[in-house]
């Protein structure tokens, strides 16, 4: 028996505008936020047969994060990264461990920041 090839795929810096937080104003006006997923998972048959069948497809998973990232809205981004986490593993069943990382690029406090983010991970 051949050894598992675990392979992560990630993808880095995806941008949304959305309508997430805790006070009304995010709520009715939005703001930018940034998305990084890394995924891992058994790419050994996607590497033997160079079939994106067995491979984790990045463009579903890019679906994964917009469907749940622009048509939902949640106080917290805790929240939205453990739906995200949900649906990817639902949709992947080769999926081993996944981590979000979600960034509100437009943080409503009277401090001067970046961005506020959270990380979020998850195994089979």
């Amino acid at each position: 028996m051949e050894d598992k090839q675990i392979a992560r795929l990630s993808i880095k810096g995806a941008q949304f505008y959305a309508y997430h937080g805790v006070k009304q104003e995010e709520k009715d006006l939005g703001g930018r936020y940034e998305v990084d997923l890394d995924m891992w998972y058994d790419a050994t048959d996607a590497i033997f047969s160079d079939s994106v069948a067995f491979a984790l497809n990045y463009e579903e998973a890019m679906n994964c994060i917009e469907e749940l990232f622009v048509d939902d809205s949640s106080n917290l981004i805790e929240t939205v990264a453990s739906n995200i986490l949900d649906l990817v593993f639902e949709r992947f069943p080769n999926l081993i461990k996944a981590t979000i990382r979600i960034r509100k690029m437009n943080v409503p406090i009277h401090n001067v920041v970046s961005y506020i983010e959270t990380e979020l991970s998850r195994e089979k």
